[in-house]
């Protein structure tokens, strides 16, 4: 199934077209929960994708997509580490901004997901990268039912006290390349009670995803199977009051 590419006229645009068009979308791929990956440029977003479905892959109909500008990079970086089967990774390119293609026109996403939900019908769990971005980038409600973000140490400590919707408000916020921290001058502690203060009660998790052993994975993997089993939603709590996407009846 292929749905027709809509063009937004502004970043802040949701009109009777798209709305009319999202229900499209959350009936072609009702069947998936849907992850959104996001984070600043090579902060380990394909690597956290790449251990999740080694890890979950055995269990769980997986299928994902990556959004790279220019390329489908991540997409060839997973097939040949064999994070699934032939097929199940899509790789989209975006030709701009990585937030316009996961926020504000999501139609090649959308598209992307109704194309593996054809192609593997027994698919549960989808996956979404999103382009390296900045902190302010964030996930249409229309497109995930729940947010990932992923930092990492080397972009230095201040990073959780710069804020932004990633920081404070994704489902799951994973801090990873602890392992860079005494190299870099990072105070992990510090970093993690930052953490704390910017999210108060929603979870986070240091990792080192490049390694992929240890608990650190296995709690990222934890979460993703809780999710899978928690109670459809209607809202994302990053949704509320940034931006008017109107959630259809019985969505997530």
């Amino acid at each position: 199934m292929r749905l027709p590419h809509v063009t937004c006229a502004s970043p802040a645009c949701y009109n009777i077209d798209q709305e009319a068009r999202m229900d499209q979308v959350h009936s072609a791929v009702s069947r998936l929960v849907r992850f959104g990956i996001g984070g600043p440029v090579g902060s380990g977003k394909s690597h956290l994708l790449l251990r999740l479905c080694q890890r979950l892959g055995g269990e769980h109909s997986i299928v994902a997509i990556t959004n790279d500008i220019y390329s489908r990079e991540d997409e060839r970086f997973l097939i040949r580490a064999g994070a699934l089967a032939a097929g199940r990774i899509l790789g989209v390119e975006t030709g701009g901004c990585p937030h316009a293609a996961i926020r504000d026109d999501i139609s090649v996403n959308a598209d992307a997901l109704a194309r593996l939900q054809d192609r593997f019908g027994d698919a549960r769990v989808a996956f979404i990268e999103s382009g390296g971005d900045n902190l302010a980038a964030s996930f249409s409600p229309d497109l995930v039912d729940y947010q990932i973000y992923v930092i990492d140490v080397a972009q230095g400590g201040d990073i959780p006290r710069k804020g932004g919707l990633g920081i404070s408000r994704s489902d799951l916020l994973v801090v990873n390349k602890v392992d860079l921290a005494p190299y870099v001058g990072v105070d992990l502690e510090r970093m993690a009670d930052d953490v704390r203060a910017a999210r108060g009660d929603l979870p986070f998790v240091m990792t080192n995803l490049k390694d992929g052993s240890g608990v650190d994975v296995d709690k990222v993997a934890a979460w993703v199977v809780a999710a899978l089993g928690a109670p459809r939603r209607v809202r994302p709590a990053w949704g509320a009051g940034g931006h008017h996407h109107r959630r259809a009846a019985g969505s997530r």
